[in-house]
């Protein structure tokens, strides 16, 4: 079975590495020391692990090396698969910060939603009135604030509030250490 390498960038340098797995050496898994940082052979300072997808920019592309730390300082990586891909993996700052300002709002929706929900409904015709017109919003709150049965589930709006709040606050963190 193939084992994938993670990319290593140095923003220094900018130098990418594949850090070889202590696995493939020693032939066997070591979780605490396949997590040991990597540090870049030239300068010595730890490495940014940005993904099995990840393709660096040429050394000289200053500009593009400046971009990709600004997306990990965001955490945005290239950590996937490589079935998938990344996502979504905008070009330069002006672009991150519409990205992250339009998931923001996103988070808000969803936090207001909340906030103006003062009950849930109690017959399964209006359940599954609920469902298919607040599905979006039923479906992406974690399961610990959705109690009772599947065929009658129960909210808990407060947490769910304070959930999407703490999410905005996440954003809006990101979005100030672009500026």
């Amino acid at each position: 079975m193939t084992s994938y390498k993670s990319h290593y960038a140095c923003f220094d340098c900018r130098k990418t590495f594949k850090r070889r797995l202590l696995g493939d050496i020693q032939g066997g898994y070591n979780k605490e020391l396949d997590e040991t940082p990597a540090k870049c052979p030239d300068c010595g300072n730890i490495m940014a692990d940005m993904g099995l997808d990840f393709e660096s920019p040429k050394k000289k592309d200053v500009k593009a090396w400046n971009h990709i730390s600004t997306l990990y300082k965001v955490d945005i990586t290239f950590h996937s698969c490589g079935c998938s891909g990344p996502g979504y993996i905008p070009n330069d700052s002006n672009e991150l910060i519409n990205h992250l300002i339009r998931i923001k709002n996103t988070y808000l929706e969803h936090q207001h939603f909340w906030a103006r929900r003062k009950q849930d409904p109690e017959s399964q015709s209006e359940i599954a009135k609920d469902e298919h017109k607040n599905g979006n919003f039923l479906y992406r709150i974690p399961k610990q604030y959705k109690k009772g049965t599947q065929k009658k589930p129960k909210y808990d709006s407060k947490k769910a509030q304070i959930y999407w709040s703490e999410r905005v606050a996440e954003i809006e963190k990101k979005i100030e250490k672009i500026n």
